[in-house]
């Protein structure tokens, strides 16, 4: 764990746990998270210190581009709008149709087969049949921005340019696309705005409607005890799957913050 991680934990009153496997601080709307942190929350309303273990993280993903494979990381930062690792963002890269209008694995369900690397500041893309695609994670300011709409709401990104929009267009087949990429300049849409009955105006650039999900192994347990056709994780898309807790714990934790 760098400096910056155990500062986190510093200002956060949370003890670094011994041992090599330790790498920051994991709790939704901390500084940091990562693989085999624990995550806590006050056992009492205004005790300070006073901290319930309420389970452990057992993986962490980044999803850059909207609807495609993710790319498991050790440790991120937990930013206003989602995990970070470097210049690796999560959903602030989507593809989009020519009008602005998002695509998604909804409309395109072949987009869930574009797998991501990261390597050397820039996404590298690979899908079947396709030779692989070089992304830089760092635009030229000149690249035209688009005015583009997710779940109805306007929102803008900057094009990746047309190698990009050639290699979607032709692994997805069914239109012409472009692929654009969000800045923190931008405006982000709120989760009010997406689902009015939320208090939080959470800051979301191209996810559904939330800057992190969290998913437990006990609630995928649960719910596969119920499901003729079991599903995984990774159906699920979380950017933070916790283990050691009871099913639906990360939903009743949400609701009392």
């Amino acid at each position: 764990m760098g400096a910056a991680g155990s500062s986190a934990l510093a200002r956060l009153g949370l003890p670094a746990p011994p041992g090599p496997r330790w790498l920051g601080v994991a709790a939704l709307g901390l500084a940091a998270v990562a693989l085999g942190a624990v995550a806590w929350r006050r056992s009492r309303p205004g005790r300070r210190r006073r901290l319930q273990q309420v389970g452990t993280v057992s993986e962490l993903w980044i999803y850059p581009v909207k609807s495609c494979k993710g790319v498991s990381v050790d440790a991120a930062e937990c930013t206003a709008l989602g995990l970070r690792s470097g210049h690796l963002r999560d959903r602030f890269w989507l593809v989009i149709k020519e009008d602005g209008h998002m695509v998604t694995g909804r409309q395109e369900p072949r987009l869930v087969l574009v797998s991501i690397t990261y390597e050397d500041d820039c996404l590298i893309l690979r899908a079947p049949g396709m030779d692989q695609l070089v992304l830089p994670t760092k635009l030229h300011s000149s690249n035209k921005l688009h005015d583009c709409r997710v779940f109805g709401l306007d929102i803008q990104g900057r094009d990746c340019g047309d190698e990009a929009a050639q290699w979607f267009t032709s692994f997805l087949k069914t239109d012409a696309f472009r692929l654009v990429q969000f800045e923190k300049s931008m405006k982000a849409r709120t989760s009010h705005e997406i689902f009015p009955s939320l208090d939080k105006k959470y800051q979301v650039a191209y996810p559904d409607c939330s800057p992190v999900m969290i998913l437990s192994e006990a609630s995928l347990t649960d719910l596969n005890t119920r499901m003729e056709k079991k599903v995984k994780i990774d159906n699920f898309r979380p950017n933070i799957v916790v283990t050691g807790c009871s099913a639906f714990e990360e939903i009743s934790a949400a609701e009392r913050h």
